[in-house]
C-alpha cells in the first residue's frame, strides 16, 4: 500500500468504529430524542466512511470487513450496563481527536469539511454531556430557568479514584517509611490513610450525588405543579416538543391534550422530554458512596501490602514497583478507552506518581535525620 492509500484506510476503520459506537448507543440510550441524536451522528459517520471507500476502491485496495474494534466494542458493553452517560466523557474526547486529525490531513481535500463536521459533533455531544436542552428544550428552559441536569463521567470517577487512593497512600506510606524504620508504624499509617481517605472520599461522594437527586427530584415535583397548576401551558410546551420531532401543530397538538388527561402519564413525558431526565434514575448516594470507598481503598491497599512482608529498602522498592505496575495498567486502560495513546496515558500517570512519591520520601528523609 501506498502512504496515502494507508491514511485513507485509516480514516475509514476510524469513520466505521464512529458509526457503530453511535449506533450501540442509540439501541441503549432511554431517551427519544437523544437516541435520535446518536442515530443522526451514526449516519454522517457513514457518510465519512463511503467517502473514503469510494477512494480505496478508486485506488484499487481491497476494502476490509467491517468489525467494530475492541475499544468501540467495550464501550458499547459498559454503555450497556452503566448507561450512555457514563461513557459520553470518552466519546466527547475521541471526537475532539478525529476533528484534529482530518485537520493535520490538509493535504486531502475532504479533511476541511470533514474537520469541520466533527467539531459540529463535538458540540452536540458536549451540550448532551452539559445536560444542555436542545430544540424545544431550549426554547422551554428560557421561560423556566430552574431547569437544571447534566451527569456522567462514572468510568472516569472509578478509575480515578483509585488513582487517587493508589498515588495518595504511597506518598503517605513512602514518606514515613522515610523518616521511620518501624514496619509496624508503617503499616499503621498505611491503614489509617487507607480508611480515612477512603471514607472522605465516600462522604463526599455522597453529599454530591444526594445534593444532586435533591435538585432533580425538586425539579420533578415542580415540574408536577405546574401539571397540576397550569395544564394548558404545560399542553402547549409538549406540543412544541413534538412539532420539534416532526409532528403537524395539529397533530402535535391532538397528541399533547391527550397525554395530559393522565397526569401522571403527562408529568412521565415532561420530564423526560422536557426536562431531559430519567424519573425511576436520579441517582443513589449511597451506591456512589460505596463505590468511591471501595475504588479509593483498593488502591490504597496496594502500596501497604509490601510492608505486610518485608521491611526496609525491599519493602519500599516492592511498594513503588507494585504501584508503578498498576497504575501503568490504569494508565493504559484510560487511553486504550479514550482513543489515544495507552503508552503515553500509561507513561503520564506512573511519571506523575513517581515525582509525587519521591517528594514525600525525600521530605521523610530529611525530616527522619533531622529528628534522630
Amino acid at each position: 500500500m501506498q502512504p496515502r492509500t494507508d491514511l485513507w484506510f485509516q480514516n475509514l476503520m476510524d469513520e466505521r468504529d464512529g458509526a457503530a459506537l453511535y449506533e450501540g448507543l442509540a439501541k441503549v440510550e432511554r431517551d427519544p430524542e437523544r437516541a435520535r441524536a446518536y442515530r443522526e451522528l451514526a449516519s454522517a459517520e457513514r457518510r465519512h466512511a463511503e467517502i473514503w471507500a469510494r477512494k480505496l476502491e478508486k485506488a484499487g485496495a481491497a476494502l476490509p470487513p467491517e468489525r467494530p474494534s475492541s475499544r468501540i466494542r467495550v464501550l458499547i458493553w459498559l454503555a450497556r450496563r452503566l448507561g450512555t452517560a457514563a461513557v459520553l466523557p470518552l466519546v466527547l474526547e475521541n471526537e475532539g481527536n478525529d476533528a484534529e486529525k482530518y485537520l493535520q490531513q490538509g493535504s486531502e481535500a475532504e479533511a476541511p469539511a470533514l474537520a469541520d463536521e466533527e467539531r459540529a459533533h463535538h458540540t452536540v455531544l458536549a451540550g448532551m454531556g452539559r445536560g444542555q436542552p436542545q430544540g424545544a428544550r431550549a426554547l422551554i428552559a428560557q421561560r423556566e430557568r430552574w431547569h437544571r441536569g447534566g451527569r456522567g463521567g462514572a468510568i472516569r470517577a472509578a478509575v480515578f479514584g483509585m488513582n487517587d487512593g493508589l498515588v495518595s497512600n504511597l506518598s503517605l506510606v513512602l514518606g514515613v517509611a522515610g523518616a521511620v524504620q518501624d514496619p509496624r508504624t508503617i503499616l499503621v499509617t498505611g491503614f489509617a490513610g487507607l480508611i480515612a481517605g477512603a471514607s472522605s472520599m465516600a462522604a463526599g461522594e455522597y453529599t454530591s450525588v444526594a445534593s444532586q437527586r435533591d435538585i432533580l427530584a425538586r425539579q420533578v415535583a415542580m415540574e408536577r405543579r405546574e401539571v397540576e397548576e397550569a395544564p394548558e401551558e404545560e399542553a402547549a410546551e409538549l406540543a412544541l416538543i413534538f412539532k420539534q420531532k416532526g409532528l403537524s401543530t395539529e397533530q402535535a397538538s391532538r397528541t399533547a391534550t391527550e397525554i395530559l388527561k393522565n397526569p401522571e402519564q403527562a408529568l412521565d413525558t415532561l420530564v423526560r422530554e422536557e426536562l431531559g431526565l430519567d424519573p425511576d434514575d436520579l441517582g443513589s448516594p449511597v451506591e456512589a458512596a460505596v463505590s468511591s470507598f471501595v475504588m479509593f481503598a483498593l488502591g490504597a491497599l496496594v502500596p501497604v501490602l509490601p510492608f505486610l512482608f518485608l521491611r526496609g529498602a525491599s519493602a519500599a522498592l516492592l511498594s513503588s514497583g507494585l504501584a508503578g505496575l498498576v497504575l501503568c495498567g490504569v494508565g493504559a486502560l484510560v487511553g486504550f478507552l479514550s482513543g489515544t495513546s495507552p503508552v503515553r496515558s500509561a507513561a503520564r500517570m506512573v511519571g506523575l506518581a513517581a515525582v509525587a512519591a519521591a517528594i514525600t520520601y525525600g521530605v521523610g528523609r530529611l525530616f527522619g535525620a533531622a529528628v534522630s
